[in-house]
């Protein structure tokens, strides 16, 4: 059955930079509103519309300065409960302490704060990477000069039932006369990793059928049973508790995106004898690494991931390749669908695209387990 949901009041949302959509969608499946999203990638837009149905949504493939070209009522009359996205922001990794919002590298986050200001939410959530942290002053002043008084925390996924490491700041804003929220915003997401229980990889890759790599090269689009297909529909659904959590009480009749890439066969023997939690540099594979120059030199990667320890961070790199997310009982880098699994997609979400563009999706998105417990916590804030 479908998670009940408690709650008294639904948020209006607008979800900026919004990817595939993994922030917005435990707010989507808890019932609230995401009147607004927008993102320049056109393989994440068209995920986020497949997943996120509604008929009167606005969900744009656009860059964020083309809304404040024109008096869009979209960000001048358009009020949201919550404002939320990750907004790149490249210039705040410098050393030196000049105003953020003067740095012309984060343009973009200047647009995501004009946003802020003209459609006036009650609260405002930001996620980014953990480097973010050495600007997060100048964040939080940025956040006061608009009106909003803010605090951040660097979460680490695994503490909300992920089985990933995967660390990320989120910053909390809310209007300065409601800024007792702030602080209990935080102490209401401690207490939801206090009561979370640890999963591993081996229980997100649970019940999924054994795949090979696909045996033609730049041969994505074509489908063979061997190598897995976009989409394949299934007579029993395996599960356990870790797959229940993430799949919202819903038992899937389809597996969605589990199709493995090409490898040569120096990376199929490559992954066939390193053991789990070995490396490029492990003994039983350095008769064949390739460092050795050959019209150029070689630069690859190895991991073979273990089954029985939290994964290593899901990113979107793996649009090149996944020598560094070897299976670890199958000689063939992780599918979409086990990326999408450890960062806790539910496995009826559906990635757009061909097969680079979602593993970018998937690394590049917020895990949806911890924005679950970021809507609990504006929401009970929000029945205050």
């Amino acid at each position: 059955m479908i998670e009940k949901i408690k709650m008294s009041k639904s948020l209006r949302i607008a979800d900026l930079f919004c990817g595939a959509g993994g922030l917005s969608l435990p707010f989507y499946k808890r019932g609230h509103s995401i009147d607004f999203a927008i993102d320049i990638d056109k393989y994440s837009i068209e995920t986020f519309k497949h997943n996120h149905k509604s008929k009167t949504a606005n969900i744009l493939n656009e860059n964020i300065k083309s809304l404040f070209k024109i008096k869009s009522n979209l960000v001048y009359d358009n009020k949201f409960d919550l404002v939320m996205g990750g907004p790149p922001c490249q210039g705040f990794s410098t050393a030196n302490r000049q105003n953020i919002i003067n740095d012309p590298r984060n343009e973009l986050y200047k647009y995501f704060l004009k946003f802020i200001s003209n459609t006036n939410p009650k609260f405002v959530i930001i996620e980014n990477v953990v480097g973010i942290k050495n600007k997060a002053n100048d964040i939080i002043s940025e956040l006061d000069d608009i009106g909003y008084s803010a605090d951040y925390r660097v979460l680490q996924a695994s503490s909300f039932g992920i089985p990933q490491n995967r660390r990320r700041v989120i910053f909390f804003a809310v209007k300065k006369k409601l800024i007792s929220k702030v602080e209990k915003f935080f102490k209401l997401i401690d207490d939801k990793e206090k009561e979370n229980k640890k999963y591993f990889l081996k229980d997100a890759l649970f019940g999924l059928r054994p795949l090979k790599p696909h045996p033609k090269k730049n041969d994505t689009k074509n489908e063979i049973g061997i190598s897995g297909y976009f989409v394949e529909d299934i007579k029993e659904f395996k599960s356990n508790k870790y797959l229940d959590l993430i799949n919202y009480g819903q038992v899937p009749k389809s597996i969605f995106n589990h199709k493995a890439r090409f490898n040569n066969e120096r990376d199929i023997e490559i992954f066939k004898r390193l053991p789990q939690g070995a490396d490029s540099t492990h003994k039983s594979i350095s008769d064949i690494m390739p460092y050795t120059s050959r019209n150029h030199i070689f630069k690859d990667k190895y991991y073979k991931l273990v089954e029985d320890k939290i994964s290593k961070t899901i990113t979107s790199h793996m649009k090149f390749d996944c020598n560094m997310y070897i299976h670890p009982t199958q000689a063939r880098g992780l599918t979409p669908r086990e990326a999408a699994r450890i960062q806790s997609f539910p496995d009826t979400f559906f990635f757009c695209g061909p097969l680079s563009k979602t593993y970018m999706q998937i690394g590049n998105a917020v895990p949806p387990l911890m924005a679950k417990a970021l809507c609990e916590a504006v929401e009970s804030l929000n029945n205050d």
